[in-house]
């Protein structure tokens, strides 16, 4: 098994870093351009913001198959072939002139860039150590939220200079060298153990994780909260695109550097579920999520960022932890396990906007964070009663000992 701090580690765990790095920055390319995709397809901005939702949702979908796709045929392999085929519709993007095309390739793309997503973590469970898989799974979500930075933040800069399109010429050539890069630095797996495909016993281990509380609420928890968090990032770039902001597009990606308190966030949960249970570790990512939202009420716009960041630190923090703990905790079909975890993080990100929808033609920005508040109160409950199983769990468990 891969160690800490040994060559095998950092080479695996920075391949799987770039190529998460750029899955993401491609799902996200779209976000701080909606303003400027309505205007010029003359759309509203619920329509525009389907370029970023069609993606994570058809993400999100893709995951019930190359999970246990992956048990059966290994992991690399998939992670190979879906990664190529996403690139190669990357470069499709850039020629595209309709928002009909947009929607159909990013659609595409979404179904080929859940590849890498399924199966990481998983081919971490399977090689890596159970203390490396926890540092490890700190720095691989710091690269999804690099990503989802690097994506905003080119897709503003390059829809600024020479318009959308170009944003995602820049990304092709991107995906093509971050592509190759991982292609040659993973390792080939060493302890992987084929499991025949079968789609009732596929049937079969996605309804047992469903039926265990300790990985359905986990589900539930970083579904919803992405639902709301990143959904939230959606609305203010409308925001902010109007008076009394005015914030070009490349400001705008700009705006999206908060997420690196979110990269702080995912590398600190390994160190602190090291002394606390990870249930309270999310409880914890979920309260600090609350108060940056309140705080992004204050008027100006240095409330909004500084709450934004505080955001982002306690959302990702709550989703490194979720995410571990569905590693951990599933005994069986471990790639199901978490790509049942990914169907409810990126279903919550493709459906949060219709939710927030009805608040923002209400209230607006303020409507935006009184409907946050309700479904992040929700999780928070939701993380107690994790933590409530949790123990009951050991408890039960030192009493079968005795």
């Amino acid at each position: 098994m891969i160690e800490t701090r040994t060559a095998a580690f950092w080479r695996a765990t920075l391949a799987l870093s770039l190529g998460s790095f750029i899955i993401f920055a491609n799902v996200y390319v779209t976000q701080p351009l909606l303003p400027m995709l309505a205007q010029n397809f003359s759309v509203s901005a619920l329509e525009a913001g389907w370029s970023f939702t069609v993606t994570t949702l058809m993400l999100g979908l893709s995951l019930l198959i190359y999970g246990p796709l992956s048990d059966a045929l290994g992991r690399r392999p998939i992670m190979l072939i879906s990664m190529a085929g996403a690139t190669l519709v990357t470069i499709a993007l850039s020629f595209t002139e309709s928002f009909s095309s947009l929607l159909i390739l990013r659609a595409v793309q979404g179904l080929l860039l859940g590849g890498l997503p399924a199966i990481a973590i998983a081919y971490m469970g399977d090689e890596f150590s159970k203390r490396a898989v926890l540092v490890a799974v700190g720095f691989y979500i710091s690269a999804n939220s690099l990503g989802g930075i690097g994506g905003r933040v080119i897709g503003g800069l390059m829809g600024d200079i020479a318009g959308w399109q170009s944003a995602f010429q820049f990304m092709a050539v991107m995906s093509i060298a971050l592509f190759a890069l991982f292609a040659w630095a993973l390792p080939p797996s060493q302890h992987f153990v084929s499991k025949p495909l079968h789609p009732r016993q596929m049937v079969h281990d996605l309804l047992s994780h469903l039926r265990n509380p300790l990985l359905l609420l986990a589900y539930l928890i970083g579904g919803f909260n992405f639902f709301i968090f990143v959904n939230q990032y959606s609305y203010v770039t409308f925001v902010l695109a109007d008076a009394p902001y005015q914030l070009p597009p490349t400001l705008l990606g700009m705006l999206f550097l908060t997420y690196l308190s979110g990269t702080v966030g995912s590398a600190l949960s390994g160190k602190v579920a090291q002394s606390i249970s990870q249930p309270m570790c999310m409880v914890l990512g979920i309260v600090i999520l609350m108060l940056g939202s309140l705080l992004t009420l204050m008027p100006g716009l240095g409330f909004i960022i500084c709450g934004l960041f505080i955001n982002s630190f306690g959302f990702f923090f709550a989703h490194s932890s979720a995410s571990s703990w569905v590693s951990h905790q599933a005994k069986q079909a471990r790639a199901s396990a978490s790509s049942l975890y990914l169907v409810f993080y990126y279903t919550g990100a493709s459906s949060g906007g219709f939710y927030l929808h009805y608040f923002w033609d209400w209230q607006q920005w303020a409507g935006v964070i009184a409907g946050s508040l309700l479904i992040l109160g929700a999780t928070l409950l939701m993380a107690l009663r994790l933590e409530y199983y949790a123990r009951q769990v050991i408890s039960d468990a030192h009493g079968t000992g005795r």
